[in-house]
């Protein structure tokens, strides 16, 4: 307990999932929470989980695509605590249809909220961190942005649209230009790749249930990975804390797959 004493997390897409669990670990380990997302009551629901547990918390509204919107959230958790010191860009999301049907505003949507909005947030809470004295960010990529398929793998287990693969594979790149900039003021950045995580949604069925919820492309990794069953989201908290904190002081520039070990096996 207690690798985040001090420090103040911001963490986009906090309202659900992922993002909810990250931010409920963040604060039980000591830091001072910034929940940023579009939906409010859910960022409040959570906000309040982690207050009635002991931790410290605030909800601010963002929509990650809209770079007005995040300049004035940044500016206000920064108010709201004085300081920045960490960044977890996990504000996300897919779509279904195949290349080369998919709808151009779809493809711009999905581009806008993967890598534009990680690029949005990064650049606002940046000369914060600097400020700081230095810290950590980890972004959010997908086993999509290393992962190709055959037509009968799309055709039995299916697969996300052409520009989540694009989007994410963006996040890679865009998280090894940054780890570059940021040696000189201090600032690591890395990125994780899940792959078979219950989340709300990722699911079919009853979310965070091992006998109800399901997820998507179950059939896909369940043929393709080297571990059993799903993941969940508190795995994928667990390997950002330790990204966020000084245990992975010397580790930087990394793309790390938490996925039940599908590259390794295919």
């Amino acid at each position: 307990m207690g690798k985040l004493d001090g420090k103040v997390a911001i963490i986009t897409g906090g309202n659900s999932g992922i993002g909810a669990e990250t931010g409920r670990l963040f604060a039980a380990e000591g830091a001072k929470v910034i929940l940023m997302a579009r939906r409010i009551p859910e960022g409040e629901a959570i906000v309040g989980e982690i207050r009635d547990s002991g931790g410290e918390a605030t909800f601010i509204h963002c929509d990650v695509g809209d770079n007005d919107s995040v300049v004035a959230a940044v500016d206000q958790a920064a108010k709201a605590y004085g300081q920045i010191d960490l960044l977890f860009n996990n504000a996300g999301g897919g779509a279904g249809e195949y290349f080369p049907n998919e709808p151009n505003e779809m493809w711009l949507r999905v581009i806008n909220v993967n890598l534009t909005g990680t690029f949005y947030v990064s650049q606002a809470v940046w000369p914060h961190i600097v400020a700081a004295g230095g810290g950590a960010v980890v972004n959010m990529s997908s086993l999509a942005a290393q992962r190709g398929f055959s037509s009968r793998m799309q055709d039995e287990f299916g697969t996300t649209s052409a520009s989540y693969y694009a989007a994410k594979a963006g996040v890679d790149a865009l998280t090894r230009y940054m780890a570059g900039v940021g040696g000189r003021d201090n600032i690591r950045v890395n990125c994780v790749r899940p792959g078979q995580i219950i989340t709300p949604g990722a699911t079919r069925g009853t979310y965070n249930d091992p006998d109800g919820g399901h997820h998507v492309f179950e059939k896909m990794f369940d043929f393709a990975q080297i571990v059993q069953g799903p993941g969940y989201s508190i795995d994928v908290a667990n390997l950002v804390l330790f990204l966020s904190c000084d245990d992975s002081r010397f580790i930087t520039g990394e793309i790390i797959n938490i996925d039940g070990g599908v590259a390794a096996k295919i």
